[in-house]
């Protein structure tokens, strides 16, 4: 208790230095909190987005380099929909960055009739009916200001919008739907699809689905749940790597941070540590004291970053403009990790400082005073 109390008093009479030492552990924590919130909100998305919010299945070229760059044959559907099990199985394709006023949004293809399409709600207009009509979500419509009637540019061509609708899944309401033929044509794959949704009967597993489909189609990707989608996912993947390797660096690069600050007070406080050596204080206590300022110098860095991980997550998400497709998830065991890299920054800081100060010569120190 006096070590701690010492070392809090300590820190008091220096503040400027401790600040400086608590911030530099504060902006590692707070990255490694932010890209785990954004990985863990972009691992539930991706469940939410494959599972396109009524089908059981999403099937996807395998190996592809991103799910939304697949490609599959129209083909392949009515030999689904005749594969026991399957209820319902339709192509879907999937546009991104085609509407040039909202890169965000994505553009679905899809038959008008299609059990993904029949659950669109819609507060004006009706579905599209033509290969030159597009039906667009209540969100994207709020953002572009645009109502039944007027048109919408996706890539090149200019479509009149019939219908607003609402579905309740945010990245379809920030989104448009608009005839399967239309898409394919924009895409430049006619007669394939980005996805095939399947919907599966009542009384069907999906374990036993995915078995039967992937050893009947070979080369395709079956989607069930969120942990699957992940890992299909490129970007949700990179983002749990580049946590992974960030937190790393934040361990090696505030370790040497702090051990550098840490050598630099000892090196000030020799007389210090000189005296306390010379009224009875032993190498180990003093040794034990610089660490401890180093521990606690960490941990209020480690706290700070934590609250600034948690705000940064939400303010990078929409500076990226991904509101609409993610929502940051901080659970408690992101924050435990960041507080563990927090604690072991001041550990690997604090261990050759505290070695130097446990081994001033009170002779030499003070000789040259």
């Amino acid at each position: 208790m006096n070590t701690l109390l010492l070392t809090l008093s300590s820190l008091r009479h220096r503040p400027g230095r401790t600040l400086l030492t608590a911030l530099g552990t504060a902006l590692g924590i707070a990255t490694i909190v932010a890209l785990l919130a954004v990985a863990g909100g972009a691992k539930q998305s991706a469940g939410e987005f494959f599972h396109l919010g009524a089908s059981d299945l999403g099937l996807f070229q395998k190996d592809a380099a991103d799910p939304t760059t697949s490609v599959l044959p129209t083909s392949l559907i009515p030999a689904l929909r005749r594969t026991r099990g399957i209820a319902a199985a339709t192509a879907l394709v999937l546009l991104v960055e085609d509407v040039k006023k909202a890169p965000g949004a994505i553009v679905f293809g899809a038959d008008p009739n299609s059990f993904l399409t029949q659950r669109l709600v819609f507060t004006s207009g009706h579905m599209y009916r033509t290969s030159q009509e597009i039906v667009v979500g209540d969100q994207l419509a709020k953002q572009l200001h645009i109502a039944p009637g007027e048109t919408l540019a996706v890539a090149h061509r200019k479509l009149r919008v019939v219908g607003i609708y609402h579905i309740g899944v945010a990245y379809q309401d920030a989104g448009a739907f608009m005839p399967l033929a239309t898409a394919q044509a924009i895409s430049g794959h006619i007669g394939e699809t980005t996805t095939i949704p399947v919907k599966l009967d009542s009384g069907t597993a999906q374990a036993s689905a995915k078995r039967i489909i992937t050893r009947r189609f070979p080369g395709i990707l079956v989607i069930s749940d969120a942990e699957e989608a992940t890992r299909a996912g490129v970007s949700g993947q990179l983002i749990s790597n580049a946590a992974l390797v960030i937190a790393v660096l934040a361990l090696l690069i505030g370790g040497i941070g702090v051990m550098n600050t840490m050598l630099m007070s000892v090196i000030e406080r020799r007389s210090e540590f000189a005296l306390l050596s010379a009224v009875g204080w032993s190498g180990p206590q003093i040794a034990g004291r610089v660490f401890t300022e180093g521990i606690v110098t960490t941990v209020i860095g480690a706290a700070i970053g934590l609250l600034l991980g948690v705000l940064g997550a939400g303010l990078l998400v929409h500076a990226l403009g991904a509101q609409a497709f993610v929502s940051p998830q901080v659970t408690a065991w992101d924050l435990g990790r960041a507080l563990l890299v927090g604690v072991l920054i001041g550990v690997l800081g604090g261990l050759y400082p505290a070695w130097r100060a446990a081994h001033v010569s009170p002779a030499h120190v003070l000789a040259q005073h």
